[in-house]
């Protein structure tokens, strides 16, 4: 291992004081990207990474390779049917961004192109398009661009009969928008240009001057965010509204886009529904009544308020209702129990309700594109750790599936068959028992010895559902075991299993992990000399937390773009996602909060101690974590820490939360990250 000297950052004390605790941060100074100084450090980081991995990098670029070449580069997605058109996304071989196309009526139709984004990308280091809406007319499409990666966007609308890009360019945007029913009139939503929070809807016709679009709804509560979307029976234009813990949502008749919108049910705090329309109705997931697992009921059209509402599948204890899906002859309902995935299907004839049949041990499945309304034809994806994800349309009346497409691993080696895949419960230190979801190589001894990944993340209530993975293939196949610790702050177990894991009991977010850790080495699936962790944001949150508590368990962890200056964040209402989290982690300008938080705030409890190896990325331009926090996390361990194991910051400058935008660029992040573990046990090849 090649010796050279770790960059240092400057020490420029600041006093930060609340509630009558002082703080001293001493690379405060980090958070200014304008500031010369600053870019020097981050290169200097950067430098220092690729020096001390140089030995890695005819390795990384082997990797790189293996892993790309178990992709399909000429893929395509599976087509769906939208008013009389097949969309479908592909990709062609050695491009690294996809291409939009659709054909008329039949497949066998020739091919339009609406976007080709290799075309759009070019002199641009980062691109991503989205927010791609079709007019009711199919004449029209409106889409927008994000060329530096900080999910601010500008929608344009092109002319899909001529080809033209019109004049029209609206900066500032979240991307997606609404067309109206009458094929001129869109609806889209505009961010803080200091927090990047979305809360304004504007109104646009085609042609008119952007800087006089008439401002629809404006969310003064800086804890909300606003979204625009349109009902799946093309009737409703609808305003979103949602904290943490509340939502509220307006609707407008799609006819009428010069209308009113009228608030559906308004805003109580605790009172989260989203809704359906179907005919004269509205389908209403909500935790109403105290269903904390959340229920489905229904309310007339034009009678919308939560007085009107009746149950239509009662709350159950231990189901979680998480979403539906509106046909003009079943209802699908997407559960979870016992942290599985589960599809009902109810014929709006009221008899022979039914659920899909899954078989696995552990699994993901999921409803896909349902946008027509008038079939029998659900389409679901399913996929586990070691069978790829497959796209399968199941006709809900004769009971059959089609299998459309099933994802390929090139290279002519993978077979599921050579997987073990495993769900074990640990059990946390108050006796509640913590699924986790593994696979590795038939044939492995539980000796101790084995390199095991144990990956999470624990907060907003996402739950990590166990997902197929070609690139991980090449740990897998070079011994390691991959498991998914699904800890509190999930919704794996349904609502309580989120509720446990957030604000004053955050903390058993962090527990959970150590435990889940301490469990595969009590079992012998692996020992601290070849444990690894992983966590990306608020899961690097996590990785900062156990590290602090339990560092001697790790030989190595990964923490991308990682969330670790809590305390100074949340008491920061200019950045992005500040003041819409106060219901997740708490709001700091509360003692109680902030003392609880600071408890656990990674870079607040750095201390002079051995840490493991660590590999911290990054994104300059990232929106969701400023790039200062694991930047200054980084320059605290570097002073403190006691140990002689490396410790690296790879800060992309080009790009944000999410990294590089080509599929390929992105494997490359990828290969650095394995190669990091496979060099530490000494896997060379």
């Amino acid at each position: 291992m090649p010796t050279t000297t770790p960059p240092t950052a400057a020490k420029k004390p600041v006093v930060l004081e609340k509630h009558g605790d002082r703080r001293t941060d001493d690379y405060f100074w980090l958070n200014d990207r304008d500031n010369p100084e600053v870019i020097d450090y981050l290169n200097r980081e950067n430098d220092y990474y690729e020096a001390m991995t140089a030995h890695t990098k005819t390795f990384q670029a082997d990797l790189f390779e293996e892993m790309k070449a178990r992709i399909k580069e000429d893929d395509e997605s599976v087509p769906y049917l939208y008013n009389g058109y097949y969309y479908i996304t592909r990709f062609e071989k050695g491009k690294d961004y996809p291409i939009h196309a659709r054909k008329k009526g039949s497949l066998s139709a020739p091919e339009e192109i609406l976007f080709d984004c290799n075309e759009l990308a070019q002199g641009h280091s980062y691109f991503q398009l989205g927010g791609l809406g079709i007019s009711p007319d199919n004449r029209f499409a409106t889409f927008g661009v994000d060329t530096v990666g900080r999910r601010i966007y500008t929608i344009r609308i092109k002319d899909l009969q001529t080809g033209e890009i019109l004049p029209d360019q609206i900066d500032n945007v979240t991307g997606g928008s609404v067309w109206a029913n009458d094929n001129r009139t869109i609806f889209y939503t505009r961010k803080d240009k200091v927090t990047l929070r979305p809360d304004k809807v504007y109104r646009h016709k085609m042609g008119d001057d952007v800087t006089q679009d008439p401002l629809v709804y404006d969310e003064q509560d800086d804890t909300f965010d606003v979204s625009i979307s349109k009902e799946k029976s093309k009737k409703y234009i609808v305003i979103g509204c949602s904290s943490t813990m509340t939502t509220e949502f307006r609707i407008l008749p799609a006819d009428k886009p010069e209308g009113e919108f009228k608030v559906f049910q308004k805003r109580t705090r605790g009172l989260e529904y989203h809704m359906a329309h179907y005919g004269d109705h509205f389908y209403i997931v909500t935790n109403k009544d105290k269903a904390t697992n959340f229920k489905l009921m229904k309310t007339p059209e034009l009678a919308t308020s939560k007085e009107n509402w009746v149950d239509l599948i009662p709350h159950r204890k231990d189901v979680l209702l998480e979403d539906i899906e509106i046909f003009k002859n079943f209802l699908v309902v997407e559960e979870r129990s016992n942290g599985l995935n589960k599809i009902l299907i109810k014929p709006w004839s009221g008899s022979g309700d039914y659920y899909l049949p899954f078989d696995s041990e552990t699994y993901t499945a999921y409803t896909t594109s349902n946008v027509d309304f008038d079939t029998d034809v659900l389409r679901y994806s399913y996929q586990s750790l070691a069978t790829p994800p497959s796209v399968i349309d199941f006709d809900m009346k004769a009971k059959t599936k089609d299998v459309k497409k099933e994802q390929q691993v090139l290279g002519g080696k993978f077979d599921k068959n050579n997987y073990t895949e495993e769900r074990v419960w640990a059990t946390a230190a108050d006796g509640t028992k913590i699924p986790i979801s593994m696979v590795y190589r038939k044939g492995i001894s539980k000796d101790g010895k084995n390199p095991l990944l144990l990956y999470a993340y624990g907060s907003y209530g996402a739950s990590m559902d166990p997902y197929f993975s070609s690139a991980r293939l090449t740990l897998l196949d070079r011994g390691f075991i991959f498991a998914i610790a699904h800890i509190r702050g999930g919704e794996e177990l349904g609502r309580k299993w989120y509720e446990d894991g957030k604000l004053l009991k955050k903390k058993n977010t962090f527990t959970d992990f150590v435990d889940c850790s301490k469990y595969v080495i009590a079992q012998n699936y692996t020992s601290p000399q070849h444990l690894y962790a992983e966590g990306g944001s608020a899961g690097g949150l996590l990785m900062g937390a156990v590290i602090n508590m339990a560092p001697e368990l790790y030989r190595g962890v990964i923490a991308q773009v990682p969330f670790v200056d809590v305390v100074t964040t949340m008491l920061d209402d200019s950045i992005p996602l500040t003041t819409g989290e106060y219901d997740e982690w708490g709001n700091p300008n509360d003692k109680k909060y902030y003392d609880y938080m600071k408890s656990y705030s990674p870079y607040d409890n750095v201390a002079k101690k051995d840490y493991p190896n660590l590999y911290v990325s990054t994104g300059l331009h990232d929106s969701q974590v400023q790039y200062w926090e694991p930047a200054k996390w980084v320059a605290k361990l570097r002073e403190n820490k006691t140990d002689k194991n490396l410790l690296f910051l790879d800060t992309n400058m080009k790009a944000g939360h999410g990294g590089a935008s080509g599929r390929f660029e992105a494997l490359k992040e990828v290969a650095k990250e394995f190669s990091f573990l496979l060099d530490l046990e000494k896997i060379k090849t």
